[in-house]
């Protein structure tokens, strides 16, 4: 397993890639729905019939703001059990058996 966080992890195979892709669309569409949230709760909170609804608005924002972070965190997991393909390690890297272990 590599080092959590690890920027060379991301471009380690094109499956690294493939799944940093992924996820970044995964960030990007909670991130436009938090803040989309948090604008419609704010126009809300301009008509005291709304303000109900506002708050509700505003708590979904913040648990989809909480959300990023925790993509952030599988991303890397799941790349750090990513195996490298032999032809994509750097020199002096351990090489993996054949059950994938090094």
């Amino acid at each position: 397993m590599s080092k959590l966080f690890d920027n060379a992890a991301r471009s380690a195979s094109p499956a690294h890639e493939e799944l940093v892709r992924k996820y970044e669309l995964y960030r990007t569409v909670v991130e436009f729905l938090a803040a989309l949230t948090f604008v419609i709760g704010s126009i809300f909170f301009f008509y005291p019939s709304l303000e109900f609804s506002g708050t509700w608005l505003f708590l979904i924002g913040s648990i989809l703001f909480a959300v990023r972070p925790t993509i952030r965190l599988l991303l890397e997991l799941q790349l750090a059990n990513l195996p490298v393909p032999t032809e994509f390690r750097p020199y002096g890297a351990a090489k993996l058996t054949e059950d994938g272990d090094r």
